[in-house]
């Protein structure tokens, strides 16, 4: 069933609404933060070894292991969120736009490679 005018409309200015609003959801802090992507690799090696050891500390009895692994777990988690210093940084920057193909939006985009497949059948 087609929809009406004023509903295709409403439609409309719902969808510009969520475009719009989107990058506010989404949007990382604004203080001019870095990642570091070598943080983030040294703390998802010491997540991994700190769960290895809080399993092998639940599996025999040595609780005092288990709570290192937890310790180190969360050390880790810590690293890959701490902003790095240096070089090998990425700076995240919400305000900019995202780069866009021929000029159209990535909807713009979405919806002609749907009509196209709709035209296909």
């Amino acid at each position: 069933m087609p929809l009406s005018e004023q509903e295709q409309r409403l439609l409309d200015e719902m969808e510009r609404h969520l475009m719009r609003n989107d990058a506010d959801v989404v949007s990382a802090p604004r203080d001019g933060r870095t990642l570091s992507y070598r943080n983030i690799v040294y703390g998802t090696i010491l997540v991994l070894l700190g769960l290895g050891g809080l399993i092998v500390g639940v599996s025999i009895p040595q609780v005092i292991i288990g709570v290192i692994g937890f310790v180190v777990m969360l050390g880790g988690v810590l690293l890959a969120v701490t902003p790095g210093r240096g070089p090998g940084k990425v700076r995240v920057e919400p305000d900019r736009p995202s780069k866009q193909t021929n000029g159209s939006s990535f909807m713009d985009r979405m919806n002609d490679r749907w009509d196209k497949r709709q035209e296909e059948r």
